[in-house]
């Protein structure tokens, strides 16, 4: 294996248009070491095709597969791409065309298919750039080779251990004199059917290939600079972050933070590699490097709001001096696949923040199964319409004082849940949506500035 290897994923904005391609075809030349680069599809192609999915007329999915097709039409045009390259983008778009005239699209299975169109148009373009470009070869390679994952459709878990195997039979002989071009966001299962590992699953994706190849760096290129204190579309004061743990990203990612995928930093953390954040339209400003150990260590190092929170309030005198009780309400929950975020409890009752709220699509919804089997043994309550503020930094859990200044800052807010020393990087509550603004520039005043 060469001896640095860096892992370089370009997000939709990054592919929007010919113009963006050529900004981050230019980063990718410019670094020798860059040998694995992953792709999102074109900014907006995703939430067509997720248009596409759910459309039940034939006529509106010919529409939105004709918008597909001159968008990406446009885009080999400007980039005057090769013949071959021009008939394999038209091949996929035939495919899609195909696809739209059946009477419905019913299946997981084909919804993941078609959801796959989008990376796999960007990335032949983008190999085809780069080839144009580029002294060094460059192979576009078929994620869904390398990436296997089981059959969750719509969020499928990938499988390291056999991606480690295709990695080693696919990546690994190219590295030394070629680069890899490939597909974020999409594997296989085992049965050879397309699977998708969620939206803003790119990331993960490069980060299961940066683990697979032992990478040293893992760049993520985006259309922000780095990562902020907090949104600077909230606080105008906000400031980049030049480095950050581990430890702080990935409560900032579960948190609220979308720069990157809440699960990037899993295969990171594993392998210890670096990861970059930077922007893709600003090369060349200061990006932020997110690492193990970093020189400062501040308590507070930023603030994060999720917004669209549902709070799950279950209400049972069983409860009171007996055991099992929590048992038997995660067993609901693990059985229908739901992830809590957060938990505080009382004598009788239990308060549960949710990774979905109660009306949100995909594979982690609360229905009205779900509730009625709660319901068997408890009492429900269900408040929607929150948000989720999280203090990032280190410490939290032992540092002295720090409780009385955050909510007395607050002290004409009603907190609705309050989670402390579970983890000694994040304070987390929760507040009404129509709050959440005013609380995040009111912390980020007073303890970051």
């Amino acid at each position: 294996m060469p001896d640095l290897i860096k892992v370089a994923k370009f997000g939709g904005t990054s592919m929007a248009d010919a113009a963006a391609m050529k900004r981050c075809a230019a980063i990718v030349k410019d670094d020798p070491d860059k040998k694995i680069i992953i792709v999102s599809a074109t900014s907006g192609t995703t939430n067509l095709l997720t248009e596409f999915n759910a459309e039940r007329s034939a006529d509106q999915r010919k529409a939105i597969a004709e918008q597909i097709r001159d968008k990406h039409i446009k885009i080999c045009n400007d980039l005057a791409v090769s013949d071959s390259t021009r008939q394999e983008v038209t091949l996929l778009l035939d495919e899609l065309a195909a696809i739209a005239s059946k009477k419905q699209i019913t299946t997981p299975s084909l919804q993941d298919e078609i959801l796959a169109f989008g990376e796999l148009l960007s990335s032949r373009i983008f190999a085809d750039l780069l080839n144009s470009i580029h002294e060094e070869s460059v192979d576009w390679v078929d994620a869904r080779h390398i990436i296997k994952t089981d059959l969750m459709f719509g969020g499928a878990e990938p499988d390291v251990e056999a991606i480690s195997q295709q990695s080693e039979k696919i990546l690994s002989p190219r590295l030394y004199d070629r680069k890899v071009i490939t597909q974020g966001f999409i594997g296989s299962a085992d049965s050879g059917q397309t699977t998708t590992l969620g939206r803003g699953g790119s990331d993960y994706s490069a980060a299961l290939f940066a683990e697979a190849v032992d990478a040293d760096v893992l760049e993520i290129w985006t259309d922000v600079t780095a990562v902020y204190t907090t949104d600077p579309r909230i606080v105008q004061s906000a400031r980049p972050i030049t480095e950050i743990s581990f430890d702080e990203a990935a409560e900032l990612s579960v948190f609220g933070a979308k720069v990157l995928h809440p699960a990037t930093m899993v295969p990171a953390i594993r392998k210890n590699i670096k990861v970059y954040v930077g922007s893709s339209m600003e090369p060349d400003k200061p990006g932020t490097w997110i690492m193990r150990d970093t020189k400062s260590k501040p308590v507070i190092r930023a603030i994060s709001l999720r917004r669209n929170q549902t709070l799950l309030t279950l209400h049972s005198l069983d409860m009171l001096h007996r055991y099992g009780f929590l048992a038997k309400i995660f067993e609901i929950l693990s059985k229908h696949k739901i992830s809590v975020d957060l938990v505080t409890t009382s004598e009788v009752s239990v308060a549960l923040t949710l990774d979905s709220d109660i009306s949100a699509p995909g594979n982690q919804k609360i229905t009205d199964l779900v509730l009625d089997e709660l319901r068997e043994f408890c009492e429900l309550e269900i408040s929607k319409n929150l948000s989720l503020i999280a203090l990032v930094g280190n410490n939290l859990d032992a540092t002295a004082g720090l409780s009385g200044p955050v909510f007395g800052s607050l002290e004409d807010i009603n907190v609705r849940l309050i989670c402390h020393g579970a983890s000694s990087h994040n304070l987390c509550f929760l507040v009404s949506e129509n709050e959440a603004e005013h609380v995040i520039k009111k912390l980020h005043k007073r303890f970051i500035g």
